[in-house]
């Protein structure tokens, strides 16, 4: 079991999704006894307005467009229950159980770092459902990014005081019922309880690095697999020389110009035909440096401003235990979220873009000398006519799914709520963009595997060798029409376990 301690400012993007990927039993998540202490303070301090009985937004007062309303002291722990109740408003399909595991797992690193005045048992309770697999139904829709992500959150909050539905090794329960099972007790909230719970961008966050883990794969293997499309077009390499993107030092561009050649060397292919037959190859392949890198400074920028958010404190009103301050603020808010998930959805999306057209060149006996459709006999066979088919569709969609949310904004609460990010929205679309991606790259994987088997004996270079022995573990080479749905699922599965990058690893070192 791997052990993860928490401070409140050492979660790395790869170990949030670790976690939130890994079994239960492979994981255990704690509290440092120093931020133990630093959330005790903080409690103290919020303890200590109440009895001072002075008006402080969240304590002892009304949310939102009600926050001129001051709570009776008999009454602050039924505020929190009714906050958390009356914002259960979210619909649709719950999000997965990763998703929701790295949910809460980011809103707890949150509230650890003591500034909020939680209850430090309530945020331990957060940990222990992580810790035993108990993961809230969370409905996807209804946050709008901005005072927090309120709807969705507030189902979390409803979990943790035994009164929502969780998943619970496999069966829909209530929360209390899963608690029972493990020896847990609902918490019990008490003032600010309910509010911090709900006030931050932790869902967002959530989408947004597991968006960057995956698009990382996404990029190195979008790199491979247009390597072995080149070969098997007999396209050339020179356009990659180093010299070329020395002139135009873009980083992105130069990382993948290095990937490129470090992949395709030793090929057999490339050195079987004259360079000059077919002049230049295709933007879609020529191109690969300038654009895969493009993509990959969208990546690059979506990575630092995430890697950020996940270190920081997004409840409000924010706790000062040092000078026992409450000041009331807005880093609630998701703009930086929002925008740059907006922005990587593009860059992913142009993955898909270009993987697309260079599917296209395969398909074509016109460009590529080989079948049509990559198929013997054709006419009686299709064969993957429709696959590409599909993949045109997939990038289709992308393309609308690439509209940002960020620039809407529709306001709320009475118009105190007047400007709000739609980070939710934009991580939402994020992900469906990825999916969308990975499939594209298991059909391009699809198609350039057997285009290469039409040049056989020739063999590619040993890196992508090694990837093409790792794909006929699961997919056979065409020989005659058969359901070719069943191979994109494998391939798209290993796109997205990384597999392919492991294999060619082995011959070039760690890529870029």
């Amino acid at each position: 079991m791997k052990q993860f301690e928490l401070n409140g400012t050492n979660l790395s993007l790869e170990d949030l999704v670790t976690i939130a990927r890994a079994k239960p039993t492979d994981v255990k998540v704690t509290i440092n006894p120093k931020a133990w202490e630093r959330m005790q303070r903080s409690r103290q301090v919020v303890l200590d307005i109440v009895k001072k009985g002075k008006p402080v937004y969240g304590i002892n007062t009304g949310f939102g467009a009600l926050a001129s309303k001051q709570i009776a002291d008999k009454d602050l722990g039924q505020l929190q229950y009714n906050l958390i109740r009356s914002h259960c408003t979210g619909v649709g399909a719950p999000f997965s159980r990763e998703v929701t595991r790295a949910i809460i797992l980011s809103r707890a690193n949150c509230l650890i770092q003591g500034f909020s005045g939680v209850t430090p048992e309530t945020i331990k309770l957060l940990l222990d459902m992580i810790n035993h697999g108990i993961n809230p139904v969370i409905p996807e829709k209804g946050s709008v990014g901005a005072s927090g992500d309120l709807a969705p959150l507030s189902h979390v909050a409803l979990a943790l005081i035994g009164e929502g539905d969780v998943e619970y090794q496999g069966k829909v329960v209530r929360s209390d019922f899963a608690f029972h099972q493990v020896g847990l007790t609902a918490a019990v909230l008490g003032p600010k309880d309910g509010l911090a719970l709900i006030n931050g961008t932790s869902v967002m966050l959530a989408l947004g690095a597991i968006a960057v883990i995956d698009t990382e794969r996404i990029m190195k293997q979008a790199d491979i697999i247009s390597c072995l499309t080149l070969d098997a077009v007999r396209g050339t390499p020179s356009a990659f020389d180093m010299r070329i993107s020395q002139l135009k030092p873009q980083i992105g561009q130069v990382d993948v110009s290095a990937n490129l050649l470090k992949i395709i060397a030793g090929s057999e292919i490339i050195h079987s035909h004259p360079e000059d037959g077919k002049v230049q190859d295709p933007y879609s392949l020529r191109c690969i440096p300038q654009v895969h890198g493009a993509c990959r400074q969208t990546l690059r920028h979506a990575r630092e401003v995430i890697d950020c958010e996940l270190n920081s404190v997004t409840d409000n009103p924010l706790v000062f235990p040092e000078t026992g301050e409450v000041v009331s603020g807005g880093n609630f808010h998701g703009e930086a979220l929002a925008l740059c998930m907006d922005y990587l959805a593009m860059g992913v999306s142009e993955i898909g873009n270009i993987a697309e057209r260079r599917v296209e060149k395969m398909m074509n006996p016109h460009f590529s000398d080989l079948p049509a459709f990559l198929t013997k006999n054709s006419g009686l066979n299709s064969g993957l006519m429709i696959a590409h088919v599909t993949m045109a569709a997939l990038a289709s969609e992308n393309k609308g799914l690439c509209h940002p949310a960020s620039i809407d904004s529709i306001p709320t609460s009475t118009d105190k709520e007047d400007h709000v990010s739609m980070g939710v929205t934009a991580g939402r679309k994020l992900l469906e963009v990825i999916k969308n991606v990975q499939h594209c790259l298991a059909i391009e994987l699809l198609c350039n595997t057997q285009g290469v088997e039409f040049l056989r004996p020739l063999k590619t270079s040993p890196a992508l060798e090694r990837v093409i022995t790792l794909v006929r573990k699961h997919v056979a080479p065409i020989e005659d029409d058969r359901v070719f749905h069943k191979d994109i699922e494998w391939l798209y599965r290993l796109v997205q376990n990384g597999e392919i990058i492991a294999e060619a690893e082995q011959v070039t070192g760690p890529l870029k």
